[in-house]
């Protein structure tokens, strides 16, 4: 008899969470897709928030995603559809720097380094784009990442009253099923994080 009502209680807390993840995505999808554009966008947003990730991959490789964001981010300067860039990521130690990977990156692209401010505690997306509101006084952004990504960076805007849209930076080509998880279960994370444990950046 223990042994079902253990069992009943396992199959139930499962279910739950299931559900809890699968309504959170439904809402972060929901409230933001609208605001999602495929390659550029006519916005009067002046400055375009760049969302960091590593220049190369584990295996030492070339970062597909790192290079789409800064071809992103380096169309809509030349278009005229921004005129300043917020590169924010994380910069843990001397030989990890996301936000000096993308300067050196963006400058490669002959984007010049006037127009570029560089972010060095975007730690998680949620630091990423608070600070750029708080630190740098950026309320109307246009978020620069891979199409997966951008709907939580915008719920997450949404949250802190930041107007901003978003351009993915994509190629057509497949995530992977182990990211696709992850951006699954982050989502739900991040509905956790602002609304129940009310989570703030490291730094401000």
């Amino acid at each position: 008899m223990l042994v079902k009502k253990i069992f009943r209680f396992l199959v139930w807390s499962v279910l739950s969470l299931l559900s809890f993840i699968f309504l959170t995505n439904i809402w972060v999808v929901r409230t933001t897709q609208d605001r999602i554009y495929a390659t550029s966008v006519s916005v009067e947003n002046d400055v375009a928030l760049v969302l960091g990730t590593s220049k190369n991959t584990r295996s030492g490789g070339e970062n597909r995603f790192f290079q789409q964001r800064m071809n992103t981010a380096a169309s809509l300067f030349r278009s005229g559809e921004i005129n300043h860039i917020l590169v924010s990521g994380d910069n843990r130690t001397k030989f990890y720097n996301e936000p000096k990977d993308m300067l050196n990156a963006l400058g490669d692209l002959s984007i010049p380094d006037s127009v570029i401010t560089l972010d060095y505690a975007g730690f998680r997306t949620l630091d990423s784009v608070v600070r750029a509101k708080e630190v740098f006084g950026q309320e109307n952004l246009v978020i620069v990442t891979q199409q997966f990504h951008c709907y939580r960076s915008l719920f997450i805007a949404d949250f802190f009253d930041i107007d901003a849209v978003a351009v993915a930076a994509d190629d057509g080509g497949s995530i992977g099923t182990s990211l696709a998880v992850r951006e699954v279960l982050a989502r739900t994370a991040a509905v956790v994080d602002l609304y129940i444990l009310d989570r703030r950046p490291k730094f401000l």
